[in-house]
């Protein structure tokens, strides 16, 4: 399975690693090798961490807890007290090493310290007052992305999967309109 690296952070990145939370969930991090994979493909975190049981639930907790917070935010609620402990907790732990190099920054460290990164980053996220954050336009879709975007006018959480899908749906819906 492809992960979809387009929410513009790393934590509404991993949240949105269960698709279609109100209908019928899939959750891609399915197994610690699945989380291992994840890991290695996010530009933002190290190339390898290893995954035990353990450090698995864990990441699965965080990853709730921030995709409650951020829904929070989206929908102007107060944020779920069970969500800010483990956020805050993760955050409190340890943190990857940075090194900067010819080729660039290179991120080390083990998945606790992985996981206190990306629950920094979703505390940067959620604690800006001028971020924009969303949730998909497109139907059956629940990843919360940041909207960047000129004017903060962006609809869907990313092309390939939810602006295409939404564009040629209602492509096929003129077409059948003008018959």
């Amino acid at each position: 399975m492809d992960f979809a690296f387009v929410s513009g952070d790393p934590a509404l990145d991993l949240a949105g690693t269960v698709r279609s939370r109100r209908e019928e969930p899939f959750d891609i991090l399915a197994a610690p090798a699945d989380l291992e994979r994840w890991v290695a493909q996010c530009d933002a975190l190290p190339d390898r961490v290893t995954a035990d049981v353990a450090t698995f639930e864990s990441a699965l907790a965080l990853r709730e807890a921030i995709y409650r917070l951020a829904l929070d935010r989206v929908l102007k609620r107060p944020f779920d007290p069970g969500s800010l402990a483990i956020l805050n907790d993760t955050a409190a732990g340890p943190v990857p090493t940075l090194e900067l190099r010819d080729a660039g920054l290179r991120i080390s460290g083990d998945l606790p310290a992985v996981l206190s990164h990306v629950a920094r980053s979703a505390i940067a996220v959620l604690a800006d007052p001028d971020a924009c954050l969303k949730e998909c336009g497109r139907a059956g879709c629940t990843r919360l992305y940041l909207d960047r975007s000129r004017g903060a006018r962006r609809t869907w959480c990313g092309m390939d999967e939810c602006g295409n899908r939404v564009k040629a749906a209602a492509y096929r819906a003129r077409k059948r309109a003008a018959t």
